[in-house]
């Protein structure tokens, strides 16, 4: 079983920027789909970005293209979501989700919140 930390979260004011880590506890990080969620009070939970494992393409909801990157470090077993000039709406858990198969790994969230 894969377990997955997230880091970084925190209060940032408009405009700001936060760095995300997630950390995984396996040593073959490579062989799985990578992506970040995210959940609101009182919405669903959407994706934000995510490496697709079966397709090798990378993608981006529209509402943070041009804003957040996401980027990996196999060896460090790590993913990270970088988000510039953040928004109020981006106030959200985020959660980090390692995916192989039909199996899915989540974090237990990290707080982001963004102030006017």
């Amino acid at each position: 079983e894969v377990q997955l930390v997230e880091s970084g979260g925190g209060f940032v004011q408009a405009g700001g920027s936060l760095r995300l880590s997630c950390a995984g506890s396996t040593s073959t990080f490579d062989d799985y789909s990578l992506g970040w969620f995210r959940q609101a009070p009182g919405k669903e939970r959407e994706g934000v970005t995510c490496f697709s494992k079966s397709d090798g393409s990378t993608y981006y909801a529209d509402s943070v293209k041009g804003r957040f990157t996401i980027s990996r470090d196999n060896a460090k077993n790590s993913v990270y979501l970088q988000m510039n000039s953040l928004k109020p709406e981006d106030t959200a858990v985020y959660y980090c989700n390692a995916g192989w198969g039909f199996l899915d790994f989540w974090g237990q969230g990290t707080q982001v919140t963004v102030s006017a």
